[in-house]
């Protein structure tokens, strides 16, 4: 309440305090929902991960890509955006914690839901990234002249 007057004209201040209370406070609310996925679950049935898995991955695909085609024309960027919005990272884990924390579902559940989040967020993210990144995307390469090296050396 003391800083609310300051707050309020000083825009800049407010975006970066928000910015610094989400990047302290998310690591140890992912390091709490780790906490909780069993090891051994996971090692007895790595075959219904990948089902949990490839359920989440096409379903978010065959629900994001016709949306997508819409507004982007390039093939390359359509797989891009589709596979870059087809994570649920942040909401799969909240829901699974929440199922676990009212005994809706039991640690075993728990920890096939959360890894498939988790690989649902990392794989796609890694195939955007190393196939189908749009060209558009990516900084231009400058090419060093005698006078950048010049200015760069003072």
């Amino acid at each position: 309440m003391a800083l609310a007057e300051f707050s309020q004209r000083n825009h800049v201040w407010l975006r970066r305090l928000r910015t610094l209370t989400v990047g302290f406070l998310t690591p140890f609310y992912f390091l709490r929902a780790g906490t909780f996925v069993s090891i051994p679950a996971l090692i007895s049935a790595p075959i219904l991960v990948f089902i949990l898995l490839g359920a989440k991955v096409i379903s978010k695909i065959f629900g994001l890509y016709p949306f997508i085609s819409r507004f982007r024309q390039g093939s390359n960027e359509r797989w891009y955006y589709t596979l870059m919005m087809s994570t649920g990272l942040t909401f799969g884990t909240i829901s699974a914690l929440f199922g676990y924390s009212k005994n809706i579902i039991n640690t075993e559940q728990y920890s096939y839901i959360v890894i498939a989040v988790i690989g649902s967020a990392v794989i796609p993210t890694m195939i955007a990234s190393y196939l189908f990144t749009p060209k558009h995307l990516l900084p231009r390469k400058v090419h060093a002249t005698s006078a950048t090296h010049e200015l760069s050396e003072e």
